[in-house]
């Protein structure tokens, strides 16, 4: 470790002791959820089991709630449950990564974990640069910066990043995000027999490619799975104008279907799909579990107008990742599922009589008897409403202070799970059919929960501990 690489982590270190009691105490603080012990995070990186412990990074910026010279957070669980904060896994502090050690992702080979991940470099003259890096460990947490391992293409502007990594028939491929010289975003694949030397096959996908059209001015965050026999490659594009009911943030996140010729590098897909419908879903990465589950983690939070007025700000922190999704496919459609284990949380079980519960740290589960018009009254924060052909969420703008929507069509509404924690929600409707994902900031003291409408239906209400 390197003298800057020591004195920056230590400066990181006692900013977040400086600051724990009064992040600690804030109201808006999750109870279950992975957060920045203080200052901003963003993506989740690097997820991978290994060695039979769950390993989240996350990009961090430790000083500041802003995006600055991101660091690497790290956590790690037996369970997906129980978390433990290691010590930075990755720090700004050489040439190639000085301005950041963007996101990226992690394998395992030869009992060893590779961090493969874009150091950003800002020139004195604005000039970007980006490069793609390694860094190794034998124990999971310790980890030795092996430096670039591969530099931009000249087709491809600075901005070009984001490297997920995994193995097919004793090869590595990695795909990155990028962004043509014209300016259009692609995803882009590469190959490698040893990790270190990497040849360009091509891009596999990008605006203006397989009829996609203008399809935005970057792609962030490439996820290439295999799930029931097809290749479905998840993508953040970036610069897509809203249409109707869809691509309403500012940046979007969703998948293609298809299949992939290696050789060809031909991607015969489908049309993009969004994951979520929520305000707050942004650059998600999937993992293969011990066990085969493709799992997915997503950041809660996204970089809009309204990211500088969240009120944890003055707590110095803010954003979070949402809980951990198992990923299967139903009706040539990506299907997500809170994970099993979440359960082990649930305590204080109630069936509830009547329209009303109460309650901040919760899982509530709506089991709907009859089709028909709703609306759930969450907090008196946020409204979740279905008018028979659309379901829409509705929260209070903390810039504006008006209510602001997101809506999907959907032919009916049988079950709805309800992920709450102070101050984010996470919704999942006919057992992950469809996805809201919130983060919404209501009046501490009111914990009120309420449902009116046309539908019979049962309730059951968990606290998560």
């Amino acid at each position: 470790m390197t003298k800057k690489e020591v004195l920056l982590n230590q400066e990181a270190y006692n900013n977040v002791k400086d600051n724990r009691d009064k992040v600690l105490n804030d109201p808006y603080r999750l109870t279950y959820h992975l957060m920045p012990p203080v200052g901003l995070l963003n993506d989740p990186n690097g997820l991978i089991q290994y060695n039979g412990v769950y390993h989240v990074f996350y990009q961090w910026n430790p000083f500041e709630t802003a995006h600055g010279a991101k660091f690497w957070g790290h956590y790690t669980s037996k369970d997906m449950v129980h978390w433990v904060e290691e010590p930075i896994a990755l720090t700004p502090s050489d040439w190639y990564d000085k301005n950041g050690c963007y996101s990226g992702s992690a394998i395992e080979s030869d009992g060893k974990l590779y961090l493969f991940y874009t150091g950003n470099v800002k020139k004195e003259n604005g000039i970007r640069e980006s490069y793609q890096c390694l860094a190794v460990s034998s124990d999971g947490v310790h980890f030795e910066k092996k430096g670039p391992v591969l530099e931009l293409p000249e087709q491809y502007t600075a901005h070009f990043r984001d490297p997920k990594v995994w193995k097919k028939d004793e090869r590595w491929y990695m795909i990155l995000g990028a962004q043509t010289l014209d300016e259009k975003g692609a995803a882009v694949l590469f190959v490698s027999n040893d990790l270190y030397h990497w040849e360009e096959l091509g891009k596999i996908a990008g605006a203006g490619m397989n009829g996609i059209g203008d399809f935005g001015y970057m792609w962030e965050c490439p996820d290439l799975i295999q799930l029931s026999g097809k290749d479905v490659l998840l993508v953040s594009p970036q610069g897509i104008e809203p249409n109707g009911e869809l691509y309403n943030n500012l940046f979007q996140s969703g998948y293609f279907i298809g299949k992939l010729d290696y050789e060809t590098l031909h991607f015969q897909h489908g049309s993009f799909k969004e994951l979520d419908r929520g305000f707050d879903f942004y650059a998600p990465q999937t993992f293969t579990d011990e066990s085969g589950r493709i799992i997915l983690y997503g950041w809660m939070g996204m970089t809009d107008d309204l990211e500088p007025y969240q009120p944890t700000i003055a707590n110095n922190w803010v954003h979070a990742l949402t809980i951990p999704r198992e990923l299967e496919f139903r009706e040539e459609k990506l299907i997500q599922k809170p994970v099993e284990e979440l359960k082990k949380r649930r305590k204080n079980q109630i069936v509830i009589e009547g329209n009303t519960c109460h309650g901040e740290s919760a899982e509530l589960l709506i089991e709907v008897l009859s089709n028909g018009q709703f609306e759930i009254s969450i907090r008196n924060e946020a409204y979740l409403s279905f008018n028979g052909e659309m379901l829409t969420l509705k929260r209070r703008n903390i810039k504006t202070n008006g209510l602001e929507a997101r809506s999907c069509k959907i032919a009916a509404v049988t079950k709805l799970q309800i992920f709450m924690d102070h101050s984010s929600l996470e919704i999942f409707i006919n057992d992950g059919e469809e996805v809201f994902t919130t983060r919404y900031f209501p009046n501490p003291k009111d914990k009120k929960i309420s449902i009116q409408g046309e539908i019979e239906y049962t309730w059951t209400k968990w606290d998560l501990g």
